[in-house]
């Protein structure tokens, strides 16, 4: 084999498609790594703009969650619709196309094109934020200096394992995939069941910086939706498993209406699971630009397990 097809694998022939096909197991971290990781950043994308209520934005922040949870099982039931009525993949430009005409069907397109580089950049640039806040305090703190380069290396490793074809991807992805959840699973089971315990008010394990002072009073209506909207970003990628149908093999409607649903009941536990945490444990993003920032994530894993084992 040539250097090339080393790294990004042969070229395969039309009769070795088959052997491509791939199951529920593969389709979730190939389908689902996009709307599972959205986990990471979609709350605190809402909670961000309700900085300026202080530690009150916990509580609005906590029914902006549960607004997105409803329309997230909404769009969950029509995925799944769409799944059966378009059997050879029914990404948005086919829907659009076939029932609105042609440009509606390029527009359809376009937004998603631009989603899905969006995606990209959002959920490696979240990934790294996490890294370099868990690191904080450590010998390693420095790698919050290195985030651009650590941004684009991931970015081309990914792509590089793309390049490789479904299959080797979904192999690629599995074990980082169901790492991630298991983990964020772990940190909402014990902080569910140390809130059990301290009945409903627990003490954080090490201290986390207090929410800023409250600058409003209220949550005015535009400040609201705005929060909501930015919220539902932790519904992006919920549309691969329609896209891909033709990536599994048979019977693949049902593999994929399995798929979708197993990602969407994960996706649904880990956003109600971090905005509840967030509830009990009082915890509020920190603003951006701050000093030694640290994501929310961080913050609750600091509050749920302290600053030694879990979180280096």
């Amino acid at each position: 084999m040539s250097l090339t097809d080393s790294i990004i694998g042969r070229p395969l022939a039309t009769s070795e498609e088959r052997a491509e096909h791939i199951g529920v197991a593969a389709g979730i971290p190939i389908f689902g790594l996009d709307g599972l990781t959205s986990a990471a950043y979609g709350p605190e994308a809402a909670m961000t703009l309700l900085i300026p209520l202080g530690i009150g934005g916990v509580e609005y922040g906590w029914r902006i969650i549960g607004a997105i949870l409803i329309l997230l099982a909404i769009v969950y039931f029509s995925y799944r619709q769409t799944i059966a009525a378009y059997p050879g993949g029914g990404g948005s430009f086919t829907v659009a196309s076939e029932n609105l005409g042609e440009k509606p069907g390029l527009l359809a397109a376009a937004a998603l094109m631009i989603d899905y580089i969006l995606t990209a950049a959002v959920g490696i640039s979240a990934g790294v934020t996490a890294l370099t806040s868990s690191v904080q305090g450590t010998r390693f703190a420095g790698l919050q200096n290195h985030t651009l380069l650590i941004c684009l290396i991931i970015l081309v490793i990914l792509a590089l394992v793309n390049m490789r074809g479904v299959k080797d991807t979904g192999t690629a992805f599995m074990v980082p995939t169901f790492l991630f959840v298991s983990t964020l699973l772990a940190l909402i089971v014990v902080g569910m069941w140390k809130t059990v315990h301290a009945g409903g008010h627990p003490m954080p394990m090490a201290p986390i910086p207090a929410a800023l002072p409250a600058t409003v009073g209220t949550l005015g209506t535009w400040m609201l939706l705005k929060a909501f909207a930015s919220g539902c970003a932790a519904m992006t990628g919920v549309e691969a498993v329609s896209n891909g149908v033709m990536a599994f093999g048979e019977p693949r409607v049902q593999r994929a209406q399995r798929t979708l649903t197993v990602i969407i009941g994960i996706l649904m536990v880990l956003l109600f699971g971090i905005a509840y945490l967030a509830k009990t444990y009082q915890v509020m993003p920190m603003d951006p630009d701050a000093a030694h920032f640290q994501s929310l994530l961080s913050l609750l894993v600091t509050a749920v397990f302290g600053r030694g084992g879990f979180i280096f």
